[in-house]
């Protein structure tokens, strides 16, 4: 396989500089070979994983309700974020710090596993948190080590979001519930919607499966619930009404 792609290139290359020569081309050297062989028999670009459909899933939600305010905690900057940025302001809260300013994004450096400042409360009609409050308390990022740290970062995420307010959350979701300190939580979706209930009225559930296919706007069935979807590390993407 490699002497083939080796053949091929020089076959290429020589092609390409015979070109050059009946062109009569004076803009450009021929600088040194470069190979790249796994390109030419890859697929276009990968479609597909948890953080993929849900920073997109994500964004179209927020372009389409099209929010007052809306607020992200501790989501993906070169993703969802970047996504939303690109038409409409977005304000990010992250423990770490950002290495520059980007149009449409307002950054604040926060941990949010502490007390919020009274002006927060209740100052977003939007929010998100995507694969984020999995880490909170364990220490990967500079955190402070906390073992209800997930708890205190939900408790915030309600106290920030206005009533009738929107917000979106995903986490690593499967069975069994567990840490895997210092990476991250798995919650099961059974742990998950306790901590929802009578805060937030479920307006649509979607999750990634193991093999990373996404399975939108799901009917949440007894079974379901009790099987976190067969999932061992999925994703459960939920779209929620603060009460």
């Amino acid at each position: 396989m490699y002497f083939r792609s080796y053949y091929d290139l020089l076959t290429d290359y020589a092609k390409f500089k015979r070109q050059k020569k009946e062109v009569n081309d004076n803009d450009f050297i021929l600088g040194h070979l470069h190979p790249i062989f796994r390109d030419k028999h890859a697929s276009s670009g990968t479609a597909k994983g948890a953080y993929f459909y849900q920073d997109l899933l994500v964004a179209q939600r927020i372009f389409q309700n099209e929010p007052q305010i809306h607020i992200d905690v501790g989501s993906r900057i070169d993703g969802f974020v970047a996504h939303v940025a690109s038409f409409r302001e977005i304000n990010v809260f992250d423990i770490r710090p950002p290495e520059n300013r980007v149009r449409n994004i307002i950054f604040s450096q926060l941990n949010f596993m502490a007390k919020l400042s009274e002006e927060m409360i209740e100052s977003c009609d939007s929010l998100s948190c995507l694969h984020t409050i999995e880490h909170f308390g364990l220490g990967r990022y500079g955190d402070t080590i906390n073992f209800n740290g997930h708890l205190l970062g939900m408790e915030n995420l309600y106290k920030l979001l206005k009533r009738g307010g929107t917000l979106y959350f995903s986490t690593p979701m499967g069975e069994p519930q567990q840490v895997k300190f210092h990476a991250h939580r798995i919650f099961s979706l059974r742990y998950l919607l306790k901590q929802f209930n009578e805060k937030y009225i479920i307006k649509h559930f979607s999750y990634v499966n193991d093999d990373g296919y996404l399975f939108e706007n799901v009917y949440l069935t007894e079974e379901n619930i009790n099987t976190s979807f067969n999932c061992k590390y999925g994703c459960g993407i939920f779209e929620l009404e603060k009460i």
